[in-house]
């Protein structure tokens, strides 16, 4: 058999340890402060909107089709 994967292992390990360093890690979350505000309140709007179509266009769109006759 080949010998243990450990010092491959360890190489890759310190190689990529700067991935996990926390200025990199948090950077993204200072880069967009308000990704997360902004995101939610899309949401609410689309979900708003999905009501009142759903709410306000159906109960108009049959009075609308009796005015076109």
């Amino acid at each position: 058999m080949g010998k243990p994967l450990g010092a491959t292992g360890e190489f890759f390990k310190r190689r990529d340890e700067w991935r996990k360093h926390p200025m990199l890690t948090s950077q993204l979350r200072h880069a967009t402060p308000g990704l997360g505000i902004a995101l939610v309140a899309f949401g609410i709007y689309l979900v708003g909107e999905a009501a009142y179509n759903r709410i306000y266009v159906s109960s108009h769109s049959s009075s609308s089709h009796s005015h076109s006759h």
